[in-house]
């Protein structure tokens, strides 16, 4: 007799991610976070696919550009925060600092401009950076053109007191502190930004909204990082999002971590149902002109080079129709991001092919694409692509062992590092061993940026790691060995959630930077 006690909550299916029936209880780790400054609520709704003619959506596909995307520039506001002392006999009558006079003000505005020229030169992201505002005292904040609108205040801090910083920290806009040591004139707040302003003459943080992190000394390098990571949160916040088939979380009860997206992120999820979807594929596959496009595209899709296939053709012509499906829908929703709820059978009898290679395409084109309608990770991704630029991996880990872990899935961009394709082999879905699904061949040596989100969407793991292999194995197709550097059972006693998002290069620093200001916890463990 088997005890019913010790029956597996969750059903085991022949699915590379098996989730059954939201049974996981998450009691009251789950609570309503308050809104950020100035950001309204969005809620879950659902657009009535129903409404829109193949021909309309057809038509939004046919004029999305080749990359979709154009992030928002993330607006900046550099004040120049200074003093102008009058000398007094025997006395102290000036503080530490380089710039004294009005005309050293003045050639120090045009230092700041010059610099944050070369900045918006460099950064591979849009910059809006307005004029310089020089102020002297906090009555002049009122009266600093372009703060209202602006994202992030640049505070440089040459001189000036706490009442200028009180006053801009009343904006409740986020802000940097730059010092100078070396790079010009010496600042006053180059000695006194810690004691004075961030403590407050004691011996903890005493203010709010900035922190240690917020002070940069002298290095245009470490402002271009914040600078990123600040426009990657600005364009991550408020994400409209596609859902086929309606939001869901792996394992989670129905409807409590897309709630805690929408709270947290500010996420618009737009739903469209099975039944609308499957309507729109069957009027794209009785249009001749649209499976010629598909044809075409599919043509060029495997003439790429290091691109073999080893699936049935058809399953990629009728993934490039669905790509098409697909962008339409985006298009006309007005999202840039789209993920998959029930992809690896409720799609299949719909499109005659599996959704892996649709979402790789779409992915590569600029779109962010997940399976598996997954959002305790799905913000992670949206986050990571918008501070680094570059497409990201939706995998299934494996355990740790002798420094390496197995990250695998069917859905892999090719455009990884966000120029060219990897080498790919054209495959069946595993499971299913249907359709068409990419496995990239991702190079050894590339370093990767790895984030673990945990269920409740308080504590972000993070991992740099290696490629070692990118192996065969009879697992999901896109697979990479990763060797990281931390302690094996560290790493397997941390890992939160199910789902990682791995992305190419080094994000480690810009992500904990947008994370703080969302009151996500970053656990790196190097």
């Amino acid at each position: 007799m088997t005890d019913a006690k010790l029956k597996p909550p969750i059903e085991t299916r022949p699915r590379c991610c098996p989730c059954g029936g939201n049974t996981v209880p998450l009691g009251s780790s789950f609570t309503r976070r308050d809104f950020l400054k100035g950001a309204g609520l969005t809620a879950l709704r659902t657009v009535a696919a129903g409404s829109l003619a193949w021909p309309v959506v057809s038509s939004r596909a046919a004029a999305a550009p080749a990359i979709a995307y154009r992030p928002a520039p993330l607006k900046v506001k550099p004040i120049l925060a200074y003093d102008t002392p009058q000398r007094r006999p025997q006395t102290s009558w000036r503080s530490w600092g380089g710039i004294e006079t009005e005309a050293q003000a003045r050639e120090e505005v045009g230092r700041i401009q010059g610099e944050l020229a070369a900045i918006v030169e460099r950064a591979e992201f849009p910059l809006d950076v307005r004029p310089v505002s020089a102020i002297r005292r906090a009555a002049d904040v009122a009266a600093a053109r372009d703060i209202a609108d602006a994202d992030i205040l640049l505070v440089y801090a040459a001189g000036g007191w706490l009442d200028i910083f009180d006053a801009l920290a009343k904006t409740g806009k986020d802000r940097i502190f730059f010092c100078r040591h070396k790079s010009g004139p010496v600042y006053l707040w180059y000695e006194i930004i810690s004691p004075r302003y961030l403590r407050r003459h004691t011996d903890a943080l005493a203010v709010e909204g900035v922190d240690e992190d917020d002070v940069v000394i002298d290095s245009q390098d470490e402002l271009l990082w914040r600078l990123r990571a600040l426009a990657g949160l600005r364009n991550t916040l408020g994400t409209r999002i596609l859902a086929v088939g309606g939001p869901d979380a792996w394992a989670q009860p129905a409807g409590v971590v897309p709630k805690l997206v929408v709270d947290t992120w500010k996420f618009d999820i737009v739903t469209v149902s099975y039944d609308d979807l499957g309507r729109l594929i069957k009027e794209a596959r009785a249009d001749a002109a649209a499976v010629r496009r598909a044809r075409s595209r599919a043509d060029a899709y495997l003439r790429q080079p290091g691109t073999t296939l080893e699936t049935e053709r058809s399953f990629v012509d009728n993934a490039l129709l669905l790509d098409e499906v697909f962008r339409g829908l985006l298009e006309e929703a007005g999202c840039r991001a789209l993920t998959i709820n029930g992809c690896m059978g409720t799609i299949m009898p719909l499109a005659e092919t599996s959704a892996c290679l649709t979402l790789s395409t779409l992915n590569d084109a600029g779109y962010l694409a997940f399976c598996e309608s997954d959002f305790v990770v799905i913000p992670s991704g949206v986050l990571l692509s918008n501070i680094s630029g570059r497409p990201v991996f939706l995998n299934d880990p494996t355990y740790p062992h002798d420094g390496i872990i197995t990250l695998a899935h069917c859905t892999a961009p090719r455009r990884m590092d966000g120029r060219k394709a990897e080498p790919a082999r054209i495959l069946t879905h595993f499971e299913s061993d249907y359709g068409a699904a990419p496995k990239v061949e991702m190079p050894k040596g590339q370093l990767l940026t790895n984030i673990v989100p945990d269920f409740a969407s308080k504590r972000w793991l993070g991992l740099l790691g290696e490629i070692e292999v990118a192996p065969f194995l009879p697992i999901c197709r896109s697979q990479i060995d990763v060797r990281y550097k931390c302690d094996d059972r560290t790493l397997a006693k941390r890992m939160p959630g199910f789902h990682w998002m791995t992305g190419y290069g080094d994000f480690t620093k810009e992500l904990p930077y947008a994370l703080k200001r969302v009151g996500i916890a970053w656990d790196f463990l190097g």
